[in-house]
C-alpha cells in the first residue's frame, strides 16, 4: 500500500493564491486520519499559513502532515507547533544575481503588462519567484495572462541562459520559480523519504504542473507515481477515491484502472 500522498498547493489543492475551499479542508482532514500527507509548493511559509493551515481543522491529525514551502527548499513538521527542520537559503550575492537576471529576461522577452498588483519579483529566502502580474493579482487576471504557458516558456528559455547554475521552473498561474540547482520538488520528496522513512515507490504525487517545464515535473523524474490534475475539482475526486480505498479495502483500489481525474503513472495507484 502507498504510505504518503504528496500534493502541490496552487492549482491543485486551491486556486492560485486563494484559500482552501471548506469542502477541500474537510477532505484533507479526513485524509490525514488514514494516511500521511505532505504539501510541496512554490509558495512561502506565510502563504501556507493563510492559504492552507487557516482552513484546516487544527487537531492531532496535523502530526500526519508535512509542509515543504518554496518547492521543497524548506521543511516543517507539527508536534503541538510547527517546527522548521531545514531551509536552503540563497546567499545575498546569489539572490541579487537571480533577481537582476529575472528582470533582464522579462525585458528581453517583451511581454508588456498593463497593470500589476504587488511585487513581481519576491525573494522567499530559499527560492526567488517571478509573478508576472504581481503577488496579489486577482485570479481572473492571472488566468487570462498566460493560459498556454507560452510566455513563461519563452522567459524561462532566456533565463536558463542567464543563470544556468540555478534551477528554473514554471509554477502557479503566472509565476516562474528559481531555486539552487538540484533543489526542487524531487529534492523535497527525497527529504520526505529520509525524514519519514517512506520510500519513493510508497508515495503518490498529485499536481497540476507535471509537464516538462513545470515545477511538479521533478516528482515524475524522481520515479514517484504521479497524478496530473487540472485543478482543485479533480483533486477532490483523487482524495475521495483514496479515502474510499482505505475505507472499502484493497479491492476497490485495484479496480480503479481508469480514474475520472486525469492520468496516473500507475493504473492501480493506491497500491504498489
Amino acid at each position: 500500500m502507498k504510505k504518503l500522498i504528496v500534493f502541490d498547493l496552487d492549482g491543485t489543492l486551491a486556486a492560485s493564491k486563494s484559500p482552501l475551499e471548506p469542502e477541500m479542508g474537510k477532505l484533507l482532514h479526513e485524509l490525514l486520519g488514514v494516511i500521511k500527507v505532505a504539501v510541496i509548493s512554490g509558495g512561502a511559509w506565510e502563504q501556507f499559513h493563510t492559504q492552507l493551515l487557516a482552513n484546516l481543522i487544527a487537531d492531532n491529525s496535523l502530526t500526519n502532515l508535512s509542509l515543504l514551502p518554496t518547492c521543497g527548499t524548506k521543511f516543517y513538521q507539527y508536534s503541538g507547533e510547527w517546527t522548521k527542520l531545514y531551509s536552503e537559503d540563497f546567499t545575498t550575492q546569489d539572490a541579487w544575481h537571480i533577481m537582476s537576471s529575472i528582470g533582464a529576461a522579462v525585458k528581453s522577452a517583451g511581454y508588456p503588462v498593463e497593470q500589476t498588483w504587488g511585487e513581481t519579483i519576491e525573494n522567499r529566502g530559499s527560492q526567488i519567484t517571478y509573478s508576472a502580474l504581481g503577488q496579489q493579482a486577482p485570479l481572473d487576471a492571472k488566468d487570462k495572462w498566460d493560459p498556454d504557458r507560452v510566455k513563461r516558456i519563452h522567459i524561462k528559455a532566456i533565463l536558463d541562459t542567464l543563470i544556468p547554475e540555478f534551477s528554473v521552473r514554471i509554477g502557479g498561474a503566472t509565476s516562474i520559480d528559481v531555486t539552487s540547482q538540484g533543489i526542487d520538488k524531487a529534492y523535497g520528496l527525497r527529504k520526505l523519504r529520509e525524514i519519514l522513512g517512506v520510500s519513493l515507490n510508497e508515495m503518490i504525487y498529485v499536481g497540476d504542473a507535471l509537464f516538462p517545464e513545470g515545477n511538479d515535473y521533478p516528482a515524475k523524474e524522481a520515479g514517484v507515481a504521479c497524478i496530473q490534475v487540472s485543478g482543485p475539482n479533480e483533486t477532490r475526486l483523487v482524495i475521495e477515491t483514496i479515502i474510499a480505498c482505505f475505507n472499502d479495502g484493497e479491492q476497490l483500489c485495484q479496480a480503479t484502472d481508469n480514474p475520472p481525474f486525469g492520468q496516473s503513472s500507475q493504473s492501480d495507484f493506491p497500491t504498489d
